[in-house]
Order: structure tokens, then C-alpha cells, then sequence
């Protein structure tokens, strides 16, 4: 029962760190990413519909994006909902498709971008701790309920904390990376 405890929040972890670098990924750099489209919905006749789902995204250059309509008549359509996006990016449509030029970032925007990416960093360290908090107390309910004993409690815990501290490190070196990529000029 207590393993079953360990390898849920252990799980859990895993999960809160994957969460967090996929958050990463959509903070825009200076260079082209296609998960920055992954946001944005398009009115595919009455239903809203994840762009990725509508069209091919290729990165053509390191600055531009590449969205290819599997229907062309749904053009305008994406067109518009790129544009009322927050990306603040005007799309040009050619005979390929519609291009996405990605702009230069000021160093004041990367600056910005740096913070929001240290604040999303420490959501996800707190969701892991929040994993650890819940799986302690799990681990105090089965000691007070005799299932096991003191020294194995402690044990948990310093098996827990390894965990949380492995887990918020990899958050932490994945951040590290994603700043480095944002101060890119």
C-alpha cells in the first residue's frame, strides 16, 4: 500500500513535469515553434477546431511558420483567427499557404517573456509539492492507522522528498533552457 502511495505521487510528478514543459514550448521566442498555434481555434463550419487539426504547420525557415489548409476554402477562416489571436503576428497568404513571419523580440519583450517563464516554473514546482503534501499525508494516515510503522514513515518521507527534489530540479533545468532560448538574440 505504501509503495502503491510513493509510485502515484511519483507518477503524478512525472506528469506535472511534462505539464509544465509543454507550457514552456508555447512561450513565444524569436524563433518560429509550431506549438504556437497550438491555442488557436478555428470556426470550421460551426464547430471551433484546434488549428493543428485543420492544417500542416512546417517551419519552411527558423522565422517563419508555415500553415497549409488541408481545405482551402478554409482559408480566410484560419487567416482571421491568426490574426485575432494574441500573437500579434500578421499572416500573408501565398499560392503555399498562409506564412507567419516571427519578429525580432526587443530585449525588453525577452525580459518579460523570462519572468512569465520563472512564475510557470514555480506553478510547476508547487504542483509538485502539492503531490508531496497529499502522498505525506496519505503516508500519516496509514501510520495512524497502525498499516506501518514509525521508522518506515520516516523512511517514505526521505523517499518522497528525494523525489520531489529530482523532479522539481528537472523543472528547473528545463526552464533553465527555455530562458536560454528566449535571451537568444
Amino acid at each position: 500500500m505504501v509503495d502503491d502511495i510513493i509510485e502515484k505521487a511519483e507518477e503524478k510528478m512525472k506528469h506535472s513535469v511534462e505539464a509544465a514543459a509543454h507550457d514552456f514550448q508555447r512561450l513565444r521566442t524569436g524563433r518560429a515553434n509550431p506549438a504556437m498555434l497550438d491555442r488557436i481555434t478555428v470556426d470550421y463550419y460551426g464547430t471551433p477546431t484546434p488549428l493543428n487539426q485543420m492544417a500542416n504547420i512546417s517551419v519552411p525557415e527558423p522565422r517563419q511558420l508555415l500553415v497549409q489548409p488541408y481545405d482551402k476554402q478554409m482559408t480566410p477562416q484560419i487567416e482571421r483567427a491568426i490574426m485575432k489571436s494574441d500573437l500579434g503576428i500578421n499572416p500573408i497568404t501565398d499560392a503555399a499557404g498562409i506564412r507567419l513571419n516571427i519578429p525580432m523580440m526587443t530585449e525588453e519583450r525577452r525580459k518579460e517573456m523570462v519572468k512569465q517563464l520563472h512564475a510557470r516554473a514555480e506553478e510547476g514546482c508547487v504542483a509538485i509539492r502539492n503531490i508531496r503534501r497529499d502522498a505525506h499525508n496519505h503516508l500519516k494516515q496509514a501510520e495512524k492507522a497502525h498499516e506501518i510503522t514509525e521508522d518506515d514513515m520516516k523512511d517514505d518521507e526521505a523517499t518522497l522528498q528525494k523525489l520531489t527534489d529530482k523532479y522539481i530540479a528537472e523543472i528547473h533545468a528545463i526552464a533553465k533552457k527555455k530562458e536560454q532560448e528566449l535571451m537568444e538574440v
